[in-house]
């Protein structure tokens, strides 16, 4: 019982080795990375090299389709609002061809006022189409 005990013990105090990052999980990664590039840079045809045809999200309340977004980001961008996004502790999961992402989104927004530091919990569905991975579903909630 001692020696169950002792090995308890010592597994438990070991670190937690991540699984390593497969080629999927990185694809996935940098699609939503490159989602920020292309909102970052108003780039609506950036934005469709990986965001589906049929994309839609959900932030702030309210439903947007790919387009109705960008739109609203170059308006705050026109606004002179400056934002900042990044991708964080991502957690992906591949299913065969389909696949969902959890991730920190620690960033900011900066305007005439000054630079806000925000933290947004996000997550995305994709598919993958002709061996790309598509986002089809975009979630964001402010943190704080």
């Amino acid at each position: 019982m001692k020696t169950i005990c002792a090995t308890l013990l010592l597994l438990a105090a070991m670190p937690i080795i991540a699984s390593p990052i497969t080629e999927d999980d990185a694809a996935v990664i940098d699609a939503i990375k490159t989602m920020y590039v292309a909102a970052t840079n108003d780039d609506l045809a950036k934005f469709y090299t990986v965001a589906a045809p049929d994309f839609y999200s959900f932030d702030g309340g309210k439903r947007f389709s790919g387009d109705q977004l960008m739109a609203l980001i170059k308006e705050v961008h026109a606004a002179g609002k400056v934002y900042v996004w990044t991708v964080n502790e991502p957690e992906v999961h591949v299913d065969g061809n389909t696949a969902w992402i959890t991730y920190v989104n620690r960033g900011s927004v900066t305007d005439s006022s000054g630079k806000i530091d925000v933290t947004w919990l996000e997550s995305a569905v994709l598919r993958k189409h002709d061996n790309k991975w598509m986002i089809h579903f975009f979630h964001s909630t402010r943190a704080h």
